[in-house]
């Protein structure tokens, strides 16, 4: 009878110990993960103030007018270069 108990008691003994490694390592990796996930946050908050900065650059009248200058051709409107339309006009 002794042995018997004492054979069941180290068996429950090992499955406890087994039990309690297994959560360890469910817990570590799933702290890993964590990790990961928060460090993907971090960079993630890094992309998108640079692309906030990045917009408000691209944005400022004085860039949209140097490249319409530059690239379209544009120019400001004069008076000597401005046409009025009336309605009713031969």
């Amino acid at each position: 009878m002794t042995g018997r108990l004492c054979l069941l008691l180290t068996i429950l003994l090992v499955a406890c110990a087994l039990s309690v490694v297994s959560a360890q390592y469910k817990a570590r990796s799933l702290f890993i993960e964590l990790e990961r996930a928060q460090s993907a946050a971090r960079q993630l908050d890094v992309d998108w103030a640079q692309l906030q900065l990045d917009q408000s650059t691209l944005g400022k009248n004085a860039r949209i007018e140097e490249l319409a200058r530059r690239d379209l051709g544009m120019v400001p409107v004069s008076a000597a270069r401005t046409q009025y339309l009336t309605v009713g006009a031969p």
